[in-house]
């Protein structure tokens, strides 16, 4: 994914950590806030809750994040 791509994610993170709430839904609010669009937290949280590989989880985000809506 392009750094740009990310950097939106990041400036809209209050809008879209319902969306990753939905996508996620082990991750807890508490969670999702302390992350705070750092994309290395959501692909550690979504390792531990989920058990998988730091990959897997990496492509889920790139999947997640190339399906929001930016306007």
């Amino acid at each position: 994914m392009a750094t740009s791509t990310w950097d939106r994610v990041v400036g809209k993170w209050k809008q879209f950590k319902g969306e990753a709430q939905v996508r996620w839904g082990k991750l807890t609010d508490d969670e999702l806030d302390q992350i705070n669009g750092e994309r290395e937290k959501l692909a550690g949280r979504i390792q531990e809750r989920y058990g998988i590989a730091k990959e897997e989880a990496n492509r889920q985000i790139d999947e997640w994040a190339d399906r929001l809506k930016y306007d």
